[in-house]
Order: structure tokens, then sequence, then C-alpha cells
């Protein structure tokens, strides 16, 4: 046997015990989180997590290791942790059973109906194929979520029958101001309008951020907040008004962006192949990004992008016009003027500019990593 087989062998005993140790882990978290569920805990607990990685990089550093891989590592194990505590969740409002998802057989819907059936509540699917089921559905409810396209919102809000005085009626749509009054209108109980900042894809719900609208807080309410609070959720308190503002930049600017440029690449001469075969990890990530939006729902993005057009058409003509000055400089080889708006760019970001800069280090790193290489 030769040296370098030998020391490979050692490897692999390693990556052996690694494995051993990884199960053993696995194990062990699938035990927290009946716990967990028994005792009506939350999944997520951050400063559990921050000294847990805080104490493991120390130790790390005095072993001669590095902190960042140790960190790598034990982020990923805890994503898993938390993918597994999924499987069984506490529930904190029972009382909020049986619930009706209206619009349930889409891809959100079915997102909200295993979260909560995994809590134990009873959730009903309310959907096109089963109007005739809506008066017996809804009458029982004590939460209906309106789980349907942003267009459809009000209407199907319109065409709900009177729910009983004590249910909760929630709408999970992307924009916050006509669905609330809509709800606030129809419905004489609580009503609460909440933006889950993630798609139905997700591996679990913690960390999730989940927007917050509500004119009259209640106890009702709450306590659906406070269950999104046990399976790990961020929740962000917000007007109304001021979130459908926001979106207009968050969502609704960047879906155009993204959407524009797609149909950019689409008409050029060079396949996806031959780009992605010399591009850098942030080009390959920009690339990944994109790519992520045209394999989704086209109706989604484009009902994203047309709810709000008449409040976004300035932000549109706006863009435009910045990137025609941009345009106009680099003809005009105006470099000087180039560097005046990359500084006034600059300031946005203030010093959250260099922690973007570490954080986007890492996400890079990832990117590269995720490359399949063909020899």
């Amino acid at each position: 046997m030769s040296e370098l087989q030998a020391l490979r062998e050692k490897i692999d005993d390693c990556d052996r015990q690694l494995v051993e140790l990884l199960a053993k882990r696995n194990q062990i978290t699938a035990q927290v989180g009946a716990y967990k569920q028994q005792q009506g805990q939350p999944v997520y607990v951050p400063a559990r997590e921050t000294a847990l990685i805080e104490a493991r990089r120390k130790e790390a550093a005095k072993a001669g290791v590095s902190p960042e891989l140790i960190e790598d590592v034990l982020r990923r194990l805890m994503r898993e942790s938390y993918q597994n505590q999924q499987l069984g969740l506490a529930c904190v409002a029972p009382q909020l059973s049986p619930v009706v998802i209206v619009g349930g057989k889409g891809a959100m819907g079915q997102l909200f109906k295993r979260q909560l059936e995994r809590s134990g509540y009873q959730v009903n699917v309310l959907d096109t194929d089963n109007q005739a089921d809506k008066e017996s559905l809804l009458a029982s409810a004590r939460c209906v979520i309106i789980s349907v396209p942003i267009h459809a919102v009000e209407s199907v809000i319109a065409a709900l029958p009177k729910l009983h005085p004590e249910c909760l009626l929630v709408d999970i749509t992307s924009v916050k101001s006509s669905p609330l009054k809509a709800m606030e209108k129809h419905h004489q109980g609580p009503v609460l309008a909440l933006h889950p900042m993630f798609g139905p894809d997700i591996p679990h719900w913690v960390k999730q951020t989940v927007v917050v609208c509500q004119d009259k807080p209640c106890d009702v309410a709450n306590a659906l907040l406070e269950q999104l609070t046990v399976w790990g959720c961020n929740l962000v308190a917000m007007d109304a008004k001021k979130h459908d503002e926001a979106m207009q930049i968050v969502q609704v600017m960047r879906h155009l962006t993204t959407f524009v440029y797609g149909q950019f690449l689409a008409k050029q001469s060079h396949s996806l192949e031959e780009i992605e075969s010399c591009s850098s990890p942030i080009y390959h990530l920009e690339l990944m990004m994109v790519g992520r939006l045209f394999a989704q729902s086209p109706e989604l993005y484009s009902d994203i992008m047309l709810a709000q057009f008449d409040d976004v058409a300035p932000l549109m003509k706006e863009y435009c016009e910045v990137f025609q000055q941009t345009f106009e400089k680099l003809k005009q080889n105006n470099k000087a003027g180039l560097i005046d708006d990359f500084a006034l760019a600059k300031t946005f970001f203030s010093d959250s500019a260099s922690t973007f800069l570490s954080q986007s280090k890492a996400l890079l790193s990832k990117a590269n990593d995720a490359k399949v290489l063909d020899y």
C-alpha cells in the first residue's frame, strides 16, 4: 500500500466516524423536537443558537481548526435539525381549530395546511372543486385563511358567507391594504393580514419572515402569531400602507428587473451553457436567482407586477431614467460621473456595505461549491 493510499484510508475512517456522529446528533435533536412539542416550546431559540456557535468557534480556534469552517458545518446541521423538528410541532392555539384554507389546493395553501396539521390542527380545504361545501365548512371554522391569487382576493372575501363572530379571518397575499379593508368590511370579527416573505418550497419555517398588518390587535389574532413564533418565524409588524410601499421596491421592482434581464438573456446568441462555462461565482449566483424566477409560476409573478402597477409606474419610470442616465455617461466616457454615482449609491448602504460584502463571500463560496464540473 502506498503512503498516499494509507493516508486516504485514514481520511475515509474519519469520514465514517463523522457520519456516525451526525446520525447520533440527529437522533438527539429529534428527541429535543419531541420534548419541545410536548412542552409547547418554540423550535427556534436564538440565544441557544448564538451561544452554541460562539462556543464551538472558540473550541475550533484552540484546536487549530478554522472557526468559519465549524460555523458553516454547524449552521448546515442546524438547518437539518430544524427541518427534522417540523415532523411534530406544538399547538399553542387550539381554539383556532378547525381551520379552513380557501384556495388550499394551491402551493402556499398546501404549505400552510401541512404546517398546521403538524401542530395538530384540524384543517379543511375549500377550493374550486368543492364550492358546494362552502357553507358547511365555513360555518364551523374558527380560522379562515385566504390563499388565492392576488387579483381574486377581494372578490373571494366578498363572496364568503357570514362567519362565526369569533372566527379569525386571515389573508396571506403579498398586497395588504386592500385585502385588510375588504376583510374588515365583510367580517365583524377579528381579522389579520399576513405576508409570508417566502415561497412554498422552504424546507422549514425557522427564521422565515412574516409581515404582520392589523388595525385592531386582539387575543385570537395574537394566538395565531404565537403559533407562528413557535414555528420559528420572524414576525415584522408594519402598517399595511407602509408594507405595500415597501413591496413596490422589495418585490415588484426586483421581479421586474429579473424578468426583463431573463428576457434579454433569452434573446442573445449565446446559450446558457456557454454563459455559465465562463461565469464567475457571483455571476453564477445571479444566474441562479434569475433562473429561479422562471422555474416558478408565470401567473404568480405577473400578478405581483400587475397588482400595484398604478403605484409602481412612477418608480419604473424613475428606474428607466437612471438606466438611461448611466447609459449616457458610458457613451460619453464620463468616468468621473460614474464614480460620483457610485459614491452616492454607496451612502445608501452605509455601514451595511461591509456586512453585505462579508455575507456575500459565504454565498459565493457556496455557489462555487455547487458547480458541477465535467472531466
